[in-house]
């Protein structure tokens, strides 16, 4: 249980063992102990500085739609991982998919769309491909993850004919 529970979540060997443990064998409930760790784990790297990373671009629909995004970590070791790179280009495909206005509801720009945040802002919009997950809580589970701070920095979206 404790491999699949690692497997599934990229915690480490111990971290799985204990949230197993304290969910009295629960595979569920341990996911859910290590996802309430990984928030609190993101919460104290919130204010280190992201100075590295990557621009990752997608192209959709036959070329009518390109998308640019900036995704930031803090050393270039992490921003050069699969892992990473993979966050960035997923982070793309779901603006290119949902067209979200700006990256966060904290965004001074926020103010000029209309519309609830799920539609407007990236973070708050369901992951397309597991909608019980939003776009924050995918960077929540990468910063788990890697131990660095990540910010998605800014997004560009392109469409023919707009």
């Amino acid at each position: 249980m404790i491999k699949e529970l690692r497997d599934e979540t990229g915690a480490g060997v111990m971290d799985a063992k204990r949230a197993l443990e304290e969910a009295g064998g629960d595979k569920a409930k341990a996911k859910q102990i290590l996802r309430e760790r990984g928030i609190a784990a993101a919460a104290k790297r919130q204010d280190r500085e992201t100075s590295n990373g990557v621009v990752d671009a997608y192209i959709h629909a036959g070329g009518r739609i390109g998308v640019l995004v900036e995704v930031n970590c803090e050393t270039d070791f992490v921003a050069n991982t699969d892992e990473f790179r993979q966050l960035a280009r997923n982070i793309a495909m779901q603006v290119a998919a949902m067209n979200p206005q700006v990256v966060s509801a904290d965004d001074p720009e926020r103010a000029k769309y209309e519309g609830p945040d799920e539609e407007v802002v990236l973070l708050a919009q369901p992951f397309i491909r597991d909608a019980s997950k939003t776009i924050k809580d995918l960077v929540q589970d990468a910063i788990a993850r890697t131990g660095e701070n990540i910010r998605v920095r800014r997004f560009v979206r392109y469409e023919l004919g707009r």
